[in-house]
């Protein structure tokens, strides 16, 4: 968490923005005079807006962030209406499911309406919300995405200056070979398992081990994904109710403290997400303990009941993923690889360009989307690496596929930050070193899907300029990093490695 890269420090600045718009959006509906309950849904639909939202342009993020009411105010209509019909209740929020996951399937913004429409579903069953209360809610709702819009948008747009590349997905197909439709239902069946086990625990509570199978699912592609997710939410959980009986309860819910340290977990929560899921659903845990005290309903028993339902909903998850149209590992992390070696590819061709004096071409929005991209890939071979694996050799080329892949990371950045010197310079020894990474990246990636697109050769200038010197350096480092990786990559995925 602490020495993953964070190019252009766009994570920590999404972290302090986070709180502040958090922040404000509670404010307003505090200074509206407004119930606690409204003020806790305004600033968890402020937290959504900004933490899910994650479209690539600010257009599409305005466009997003303005169509979040109509995915949610449909949702919390429907939840708080059925509340007290728990059999109807239950089905549409299996509907609610199904629908969000299977959203998916048109990028980030369905992804956002999505998981949106989910935790409204969830917060009413989180807050207990009657259908009286609702014309509050919609205000609340409103009033905070008006909000976090002003910050986003207006005081503090962080993607202006750095467009954030969007979240990857991993597009497999038509009809049931595509992954969201898989996990549509994959997600359904789980949380339906959930629903029934976690309800047999505790008809007030069970809606935690819903919420758990839910974001056990989000930016998950595999099997094996899911079930080390699973592991590290239970996790997560543990740490974060171990720390709640050390912090959330001896507050006793008293509103300065607890807001103090709402915002230290509404920024923990963004900060952490992309390079642990664990730690992120440790500040989750501390917040609902926080949010928890804050509704005079806080107590040790309520921790544990949270850490017995969290349980379910993980072997749930295990369930659906493991019985339900299943993806394996194997494949899922073979098609990241490949779009993480294509990212490569495009950076190396944007920054040739660069330093031969196109204005136009930039490659740290590359640079950012390779980082995106091995996280996935990260993600997606957690099995392998994972202490508990007993399959040595497939751990043992895993990791050689994960060093290397940091090596070309590494190079990348360096190389970006090269091109953004305005007085670096091409020469012709550039072009080649481009070309022959290119020609490294088609080696390893099958013939069919390899890149179209060459490095444009420019004109020859005097050699030995210090940031063609500099350039021609981490390009170097780049194509032995690929040329290492033929080796892991090629050899069957059930044999061991092949001997130095």
């Amino acid at each position: 968490m602490f020495v993953a890269p964070d190019p252009g420090r766009v994570r920590l600045r999404a972290s302090l923005r986070a709180v502040l718009g958090v922040g404000l959006a509670v404010a307003v509906a505090e200074c509206a005079g407004m119930s606690l309950t409204a003020s806790i849904t305004a600033g968890l639909a402020a937290l959504l807006a900004l933490f899910n939202v994650g479209d690539a342009t600010v257009r599409g993020q305005a466009v997003t962030t303005a169509l979040l009411p109509v995915a949610g105010f449909p949702v919390l209509a429907l939840a708080t209406t059925l509340q007290s019909v728990p059999p109807l209740r239950d089905a549409a929020w299996l509907a609610v499911v199904f629908c969000g996951v299977y959203a998916r399937r048109w990028g980030p913004r369905g992804h956002a309406l999505g998981v949106f429409a989910f935790m409204m579903f969830f917060c009413t069953q989180f807050l207990h919300a009657v259908p009286a209360q609702l014309p509050e809610l919609y205000t609340a709702v409103a009033l905070a995405l008006g909000a976090t819009s002003a910050v986003r948008f207006g005081l503090w747009c962080i993607e202006r200056r750095t467009p954030l590349p969007a979240v990857p997905a991993l597009l497999t197909g038509r009809g049931l070979a595509r992954a969201t439709t898989r996990q549509a239902f994959q997600a359904t069946v789980a949380c339906g398992l959930a629903m029934a086990v976690g309800q047999l625990l505790s008809q007030e509570r069970g809606y935690w081990a819903v919420g758990t199978v839910w974001w056990i699912f989000v930016n998950t592609a595999s099997r094996g994904e899911t079930l080390v997710r699973g592991f590290r939410r239970v996790l997560g959980t543990v740490t974060g109710i171990l720390a709640g009986l050390l912090i959330a309860v001896p507050l006793h819910g008293a509103p300065a403290p607890t807001a103090a340290l709402v915002a230290v977990c509404v920024f923990g929560i963004v900060y952490t997400a992309a390079p642990s899921y664990s730690w992120m659903i440790f500040f989750v845990t501390i917040m609902a303990g926080l949010l928890y005290g804050l509704l005079g309903v806080l107590h040790p028993g309520l921790l544990l009941l949270r850490f017995e339902e969290t349980i379910v909903g993980a072997i749930a998850a295990a369930v659906g993923v493991g019985l339900v149209l299943p993806v394996t590992t194997h494949f899922a992390t073979n098609a990241w690889i490949q779009r993480a070696l294509h990212c490569v590819h495009g950076c190396t061709s944007e920054a040739a360009r660069r330093l031969a004096g196109d204005e136009s071409a930039d490659p740290a929005p590359r640079a950012a989307e390779l980082e995106l991209l091995l996280g996935r890939v990260r993600m997606s071979v957690a099995p392998l690496v994972h202490p508990l694996s007993p399959l040595r050799a497939r751990k043992a080329r895993a990791r050689q596929v994960l060093t290397l892949l940091d090596d070309c990371a590494r190079e990348i950045r360096g190389l970006a930050s090269v091109a953004a010197d305005p007085d670096a310079s091409h020469d012709a020894r550039l072009a080649a070193a481009c070309w022959r990474v290119e020609a490294a990246v088609e080696a390893l990636v099958p013939r069919g899907v390899r890149p179209e697109t060459r490095p444009e050769s420019t004109a020859q200038l005097p050699h030995h300029h210090p940031g063609a010197e500099a350039a021609l350096s981490h390009l170097h480092g780049l194509e032995r990093a690929l040329t290492d990786l033929a080796a892991p990559l090629r050899t069957s995925p059930r044999s061991p490695l092949i001997p130095a």
